[in-house]
C-alpha cells in the first residue's frame, strides 16, 4: 500500500494505491479505497481532472462500472503525482471529520451553553443535554426498588436515598455507554443525519481520548456501586459486559434492541438486592425480578422500535441493522405484541410479590392506557414525532408504573404500621405472627 498527500495540505489524495498492475482493478479494494465520494471528487477537481459522477442505479452492474471509473480516477491521480505535476489546490480538501464539523455550531441555550468551551464535547459525549436515555436507565432501576420496598415494607427514607443513588449510577452509566458507542460507532456516525455533528464525528474528540474519558466514568460507576451492600457488586459487574458490547449487536443481527433491553433493563434486578433481599434464597423475589426484568426487556425494544424508524434510511445506507428495518411494514404489529408482553410480565412480577389492586390499576392499568395510545398515534415516517413519543414516552409509561408502584408500597407499610400498633402489649410483631405482610419483613 502507497500513502499520498496533496502538497501543502497533507491532505489524502489517496487512502491506498493497491500494489498491482494499473490495468488489473481490485473491485474488492476499490469500493474502500476512497470511501468519501465528494472529497474523491474535490481532490479530482483541486489538480484540475474531472470528477466522476454518483452510481447510476444500485444494480449490480452499475456499481461495478463506478467502481471502474473511480479506480481509474485513482489511477490518474497516482500518476499525475508520482509525475511530479501534481498542481496547488485551489482550496484546502478536509478530512470527512473536518468536512462534517464545518455545519456545526456550538450551542447557544440550555445547560451545554454555560460549560466552558473546552467541556462541551464531553459533556454532547455523554449526551448531558439529553437526559431521556437516562431516565429510561433509571426507570428499571427504581421499579425494583419499590418493589422490594413493597416486599420487605422496608423504610421510606433509605428507599429516597437508594433511588437517588440509583438515578445517579443511571446518569453516568449511561454517559459511559453513549461514550463506548460513539467510539465503536465513530466511522459510521458521519454518514448518519442525525449523528454526523457527535463529537468524536466531527473530530472535537478523538477515540483515544474517549477511551480515556469512559474509563473515568468506569471508575466513577465503581465508586458509586460500593455504596450499595456488598452483593450489589456480584449482580452489577456483568452488567458491564453488556454495556462494552451493546453497539456490537447493531452489526450482526437485526435485533440489537434486544441486547440493548439486556443492558438498560439490568436495574430491574438490581433494587431487591440493593434493600437486603436475596434472590437466591427467597424464591418470591427471584421470580419477581425475573418477571420484572423481562417486561422491562419488551418495554426497552418497544420505546427503541421507534427510536429506531428516526434512522431507518441512514442506516439501510449505511449496513446498520434494525428491528425498524426488519419489520418496518408490520411495526405496530410488532409494537402491539411486545406491549401485550410488557404488560403481562409486569403483572406476573406483581403477583410474586402479592401486590395489592393499587398496582394492578395503577402500574399495569397506566401502562395499558399510555402503550395502546402511543401505538395508536405514533406516525412512524415523521421523525420529529418518532422523537416526542420517544421522549415523552418515558415519563407516560415509566411514570405510570412507578406511582401505582408507589401507591401500592404505601399502603402496604401503612397496613404494616397499622397491625404494630393493634400488636402493642401483645405478641411481637414478626415474631410467630401470621399476618404475611409481617412476615414479609424477615426478608
Amino acid at each position: 500500500m502507497k500513502l499520498l498527500r496533496l502538497p501543502s495540505t497533507g491532505s489524502l489524495c489517496l487512502k491506498y494505491v493497491v500494489r498491482q498492475p494499473l490495468g488489473k482493478p481490485d473491485l474488492t479494494r476499490v469500493s474502500t479505497t476512497f470511501r468519501h465520494h465528494s472529497l474523491l471528487c474535490t481532490n479530482l477537481r483541486a489538480c484540475g481532472l474531472p470528477p466522476v459522477g454518483e452510481p447510476e442505479s444500485t444494480t449490480v452492474a452499475s456499481r461495478r462500472s463506478h467502481q471502474l471509473k473511480l479506480h481509474a480516477c485513482h489511477i490518474q491521480l497516482f500518476s499525475t503525482a508520482k509525475a511530479g505535476s501534481l498542481p496547488q489546490p485551489s482550496a484546502a480538501v478536509t478530512s470527512p471529520a473536518t468536512t462534517t464539523a464545518a455545519g456545526y455550531t456550538s450551542p447557544a441555550t440550555g445547560l451545554l451553553s454555560y460549560l466552558p468551551r473546552a467541556w462541551i464535547p464531553y459533556a454532547e459525549l455523554i449526551r448531558l443535554d439529553k437526559p431521556t436515555g437516562t431516565y429510561y436507565l433509571f426507570f428499571p432501576c427504581l421499579f425494583s426498588t419499590l418493589m422490594a420496598a413493597s416486599y420487605t415494607t422496608y423504610p421510606s427514607i433509605p428507599v429516597l436515598t437508594t433511588s437517588l443513588l440509583f438515578f445517579t449510577g443511571a446518569l453516568i452509566m449511561r454517559g459511559a455507554g453513549c461514550t463506548i458507542n460513539d467510539i465503536w460507532d465513530r466511522k459510521l456516525d458521519p454518514h448518519v443525519q442525525r449523528t454526523r455533528f457527535r463529537p468524536i464525528a466531527r473530530g472535537a474528540v478523538t477515540a483515544q481520548n474517549a477511551i480515556v474519558f469512559t474509563g473515568f466514568q468506569m471508575l466513577a460507576g465503581l465508586g458509586l456501586l460500593l455504596q450499595f451492600p456488598t452483593s450489589c457488586l456480584y449482580y452489577g459487574i456483568p452488567s458491564l459486559i453488556l454495556v462494552a458490547t451493546y453497539p456490537l449487536a447493531k452489526r450482526v443481527t437485526h435485533y440489537p434492541q434486544v441486547v440493548l433491553g439486556f443492558t438498560f433493563s439490568w436495574g430491574a434486578i438490581m433494587g431487591f438486592p440493593a434493600l437486603g433481599v436475596d434472590l437466591l434464597t427467597d424464591p418470591a423475589a427471584l421470580k419477581a425480578a425475573a418477571a420484572l426484568y423481562a417486561s422491562c426487556i419488551s418495554w426497552t425494544v418497544l420505546y427503541d422500535m421507534i427510536y429506531a424508524h428516526m434512522d431507518i434510511k441512514d442506516d439501510a445506507k449505511v449496513g446498520i441493522k434494525s428491528i425498524a428495518l426488519r419489520h418496518d411494514k408490520e411495526t405496530k404489529v410488532v409494537l402491539t405484541g411486545l406491549a401485550i408482553t410488557q404488560i403481562g410480565l409486569l403483572a406476573t412480577a406483581g403477583v410474586a410479590i402479592g401486590a395489592g389492586p393499587m398496582f394492578y390499576i395503577g402500574s399495569c392499568g397506566s401502562a395499558v392506557a399510555t402503550l395502546g395510545i402511543m401505538i395508536w398515534r405514533v406516525r412512524l415516517k415523521e421523525v420529529a414525532n418518532c422523537w416526542w413519543w420517544f421522549r415523552n414516552g418515558a415519563w407516560f409509561t415509566g411514570g405510570g408504573i412507578a406511582l401505582g408502584l408507589l401507591g401500592d408500597y404505601y399502603l402496604r407499610a401503612s397496613a404494616v404500621g397499622d397491625t404494630s400498633d393493634r400488636g402493642q402489649g401483645g405478641p411481637v410483631i414478626g415474631v410467630g405472627s401470621e399476618d404475611p405482610l409481617v412476615d414479609q419483613r424477615t426478608h
